[in-house]
């Protein structure tokens, strides 16, 4: 009886342990996602912006008509 209880706690502690270790392992993918997605977020806001200015150059640099 002793024996059984003894390797009951010892699969005990492993499996404390292996949920504490995925437990962080989710923590941290999910801050590395938030990063991501930050990330992403700005390059599309950056091509957003070079998209709805190309096409348009500023006067100075526009070609004259006659060229």
């Amino acid at each position: 009886m002793e024996n059984r209880l003894t390797e009951l706690e010892i699969k005990l502690a492993f499996q404390d342990d292996l949920l504490d270790t995925l437990n962080r392992t989710v923590a941290r993918q999910q801050q590395q996602i938030d990063t991501l997605q930050n990330q992403l977020r700005a390059l599309y806001d950056l091509v957003r912006g070079l998209e709805s200015g190309a096409g348009r150059r500023p006067p100075a640099e526009e070609i004259p008509p006659h060229y």
